[in-house]
């Protein structure tokens, strides 16, 4: 493989700056509006709220929270909350828009929408905690619900999160609504199987990839960076299949093992934190190692920006599947892009999650609950049905994988906004 001489790098950029850019390449390959594409770069509206919160100790603290809609012409608003004090307007806002790609590209019935408060969950009690995400939900009720904005989980979020979310929209609306959310816990109206689904759809995507190249899935040697709920079912998925997961890693350091580690005695860092750095494996690594070690198939599953100008030339992977939002910045894609490594985006690789999502939303709407079976099923068709939508695009036009990924969800959100055209 042949690496292009070293340029100038620029870093780094917000994820608004990501996917407008993102936008921006894609709308070169097609006959869009200009209006539509001006109207695509920018949010419908950003909230933002002020949330306070009575600590346990009887002080009062105040924090500020966000909740970003970028495009609804196909459907209600849906994305994320999390909990980080990272969390910003316009990570809100860059993270909507993916979340309109993403809802487009598996042809869902809805738009983007994402949001946050910014605070480290960590320094916070389950009491307290509790209490935020309570106002949380007051402060946003008067822009969410079933057929509005459906919230669902993020980092620092999960399932009980999002319980207390439902019953305090549910009580101040005066009934049990268990579609203003997804994520919840199944024994009030989640779904089986959502928690694994973004890890799962990695899993799938990888595999179908694999075969398009004509690798044998058994031959191939896989490192996972972040093995948390993504990617560690993702790796597990993998290692079922017969490849060889040889490195995975958490916030504390990375593991390798040539001759591959068995994933499913790896606990993962959500189930047991410091599990897998503290593993008795052939070799530690750092997370940076991680990312230049000489494998088939190499998957960043932890935050966004890893991959960037100061590292991808050492990127010695064969081929890169995002299950991270945002985990490659535009320096870095350029960068692949010249040395031929491949990259399968986070829009299409980790969409099993509003997938899923959106299987629990049917699911509340008609009060009927689905079988683990048949939502792997129906996660599985979903699935392939994108990926070979956008394989057709990949294998049409002389397109990376991403802009053939952007290809399919910009011509179907065109043409939605056509459809309906303009109000006056």
């Amino acid at each position: 493989m042949t690496t292009a001489e070293p340029t100038p790098e620029v870093e780094e950029e917000s994820a608004v700056e990501t996917a407008r850019r993102q936008l921006e390449r894609a709308a070169t390959h097609l006959d869009v509006d200009e209006g539509i594409v001006e109207r695509l770069r920018h949010p419908r509206d950003v909230y933002r709220v002020t949330i306070p919160l009575e600590r346990d100790d009887g002080s009062r603290e105040m924090f500020t929270g966000y909740r970003a809609h970028h495009d609804s012409v196909r459907g209600p608003y849906k994305g994320g909350l999390r909990f980080h004090p990272g969390v910003s307007e316009d990570e809100c806002v860059g993270l909507s828009m993916w979340m309109t790609w993403k809802c487009a590209v598996m042809d869902l019935p809805f738009g983007g929408a994402k949001g946050g408060v910014v605070v480290d969950p960590k320094d916070l009690s389950e009491e307290e905690t509790e209490r935020l995400t309570r106002r949380f939900a007051e402060e946003l009720r008067p822009v969410i619900g079933p057929m509005k904005d459906i919230p669902a989980p993020d980092m620092g979020t999960g399932p009980q999160t999002m319980a207390w979310f439902m019953d305090a929209y549910s009580m101040q609306e005066g009934e049990t609504t268990p579609g203003v959310v997804t994520g919840k816990p199944p024994v009030i109206g989640g779904s089986y199987g959502r928690e694994k689904a973004p890890g799962r759809s990695v899993g799938i995507i990888t595999r179908e990839a694999i075969d398009y190249y004509d690798w044998d899935s058994e031959e191939t040697t896989v490192a996972v960076q972040g093995f948390g709920s993504v990617g560690a079912n993702a790796a597990r998925y993998l290692d079922d299949l017969g490849a060889s997961i040889v490195a995975v890693s958490d916030v504390d350091g990375a593991i390798y093992d040539p001759d591959g580690l068995d994933t499913t005695d790896v606990e993962d860092h959500d189930e047991t934190p410091g599990m897998v750095s503290g593993y008795d494996a052939p070799r530690s690594l750092t997370n940076a190692e991680l990312l230049e070690l000489d494998v088939d198939v190499l998957i960043p599953a932890a935050i966004g920006n890893v991959l960037s100008g100061e590292n991808a030339r050492d990127v010695q992977a064969d081929l890169i599947v995002e299950g991270a939002n945002g985990p490659t910045t535009s320096t870095a894609d350029r960068i692949f892009e010249e040395r031929g490594i491949p990259v399968v985006p986070d829009i299409l690789a980790n969409a099993g999650g509003v997938t899923v999502s959106y299987f629990e939303w049917l699911q509340d709407i008609n009060r009927r609950a689905w079988r683990l079976e048949r939502v792997h099923e129906e996660l599985e068709t979903e699935m392939l049905r994108a990926w070979e939508a956008v394989r057709s695009e990949y294998d049409a036009r002389d397109v990376t994988w991403r802009d053939a990924t952007y290809i399919v969800a910009l011509s179907r959100i065109a043409e939605a906004h056509e459809a309906r055209g303009l109000w006056p």
